[in-house]
């Protein structure tokens, strides 16, 4: 068996696995670590089920507004094996997938836990691996503080493979993943509060979309408990009793922490063979990914950059470049006007500077917002409703940030990003005719502006 190769990747997950692929094509000799599942966070435990756990939770919606539209839908149920199982079968077949990518790239795969010995050499299980190039690729894990009871909750991965689904859920967290889950199980049937210490959730996004998304939940039923953080869990008779920090208490039948994410370093570096960490305790590297150790690169998750599946897959096809390609990248890895969303009921698109982030950089901004119900809605009494928001630069004109909030926010902002990306003004934006009747339109139709000075 080969051992010795130009680049082992330790980690087969988005980043990973572009990398891999892309320097075997450029003809390196290449091999790839996995220890756990092929496809990393994304496909396994976090995108996609993800994604496909959302689209099952907007049904008992949509057959309430089928109604409106005159169709008689009586009787329906939901059977939660079905929507868990059906979902673990796509998995399976995405991890196969990305085996055969590797496969058909020439990618040798090594299944097991890979630990950097330093010297330029991997070990996995018995194997020990050499190469001029190492990458970590390992991701990361959810992060759950210490607190008494810790043994009692579950983390988001769990929510993938429920052998039944809780009548009465606790989510506790503020960020993207905690926002998206209570709003799935709320839509899957479950009584739901989040819990966040802060004040408002999804800390980071556009003040007036956090607030926006707030109303639109309570509106739903989720019951959102902010300025509340949880003190200890108890298991009582098969309850969890939560003990809020200043006595108030409460049960659940689950509850659920996703309060943030953390690199997965278990185990990973033999002693000495670890590369500088920042303060936040991701793998520091330098523009070009490269390590405090020589030969050592890091990506992904497991950095302190921007943690999307999108930009793994960019950083993986950076550095094949740069270590193995022809033709070398001529800049860094540009992390600017990089669009996401967040699958949360209603859904968010974001793409480019928050009204505050915009007012640290330039003097004044122009603001324009829409907030509007969605045509499919008016022929019956949900009042579902949307919110559009552009940030523009009152001296140049150039577009600084799109943010939406609603039905297929996500869809629509992926090709705004494009506009913002070749650096769109208003007046670009103004002079696009729209189509109608869409609720994209909005974005080229908005023309009374509120200024905003730092």
């Amino acid at each position: 068996m080969t051992t010795e190769f130009d680049l082992v990747v330790i980690g087969a997950g988005s980043g990973g696995v572009r990398a891999a692929r892309m320097a075997a094509s450029h003809g390196a000799s290449v091999a790839i670590i996995e220890e756990r599942f092929f496809g990393g966070t994304c496909v396994n435990v976090g995108c996609v089920p993800k994604k496909l756990f959302s689209y099952g939770s907007h049904f008992p919606q949509e057959f309430a507004l089928a109604e409106d539209y005159g169709y008689t839908v009586k009787g329906w149920e939901f059977d939660w094996p079905t929507l868990r199982d059906n979902k673990s079968r796509e998995i399976s077949r995405l991890n196969g997938i990305y085996q055969r990518i590797l496969n058909q790239a020439g990618v040798t795969i090594f299944e097991g836990h890979g630990q950097v010995l330093g010297g330029g050499k991997v070990s996995v299980g018995e194997t020990v691996l050499t190469a001029r190039h190492i990458l970590v690729a390992v991701g990361g894990k959810p992060f759950v503080p210490d607190l008494p009871g810790r043994e009692h909750v579950r983390i988001s991965d769990d929510l993938f493979y429920l052998d039944t689904l809780p009548k009465r859920v606790a989510v506790v967290g503020g960020g993207y993943i905690a926002t998206e889950f209570a709003g799935i199980l709320h839509g899957l049937g479950c009584q739901v509060t989040q819990v966040y210490r802060g004040a408002l959730f999804l800390r980071g996004f556009d003040q007036d979309i956090r607030e926006f998304i707030a109303e639109q939940m309570k509106e739903q039923g989720v019951t959102l408990k902010f300025n509340a953080d949880v003190a200890s869990v108890e298991a009582i008779n098969g309850e969890k009793h939560v003990n809020y920090q200043g006595g108030e208490q409460a049960v659940f039948d689950e509850v659920f922490y996703a309060t943030g994410r953390i690199p997965k370093l278990d185990d990973l570096f033999a002693e000495g063979a670890a590369p500088a960490m920042t303060e936040g305790g991701a793998i520091k590297v330098d523009d070009g990914f490269a390590t405090s150790v020589e030969g050592l690169y890091a990506l992904g998750d497991v950095i302190d950059r921007v943690q999307l599946t999108p930009v793994a897959l960019a950083e993986g096809m950076w550095l094949a470049a740069q270590l193995y390609g022809e033709h070398k990248p001529e800049a860094a890895m540009d992390y600017h006007n990089i669009a996401t969303a967040v699958f949360s009921h209603p859904n968010i698109g974001t793409v480019g500077l928050t009204e505050e982030q915009a007012l640290a950089r330039v003097p004044a901004v122009r603001v324009y917002k829409s907030a509007f119900r969605p045509m499919r809605y008016t022929l019956g009494d949900k009042q579902e409703r949307s919110l559009i928001k552009l940030i523009v630069d009152d001296a140049t004109d150039k577009v600084l940030g799109l943010h939406m909030a609603g039905e297929d926010s996500a869809e629509i902002t992926q090709g705004f990003a494009v506009a913002i990306k070749m650096g769109a003004t208003k007046a670009d934006f103004d002079a696009t005719v729209g189509i109608h009747p869409t609720a994209a339109e909005e974005l080229v139709t908005l023309r009374q502006a509120v200024l905003v000075t730092a």
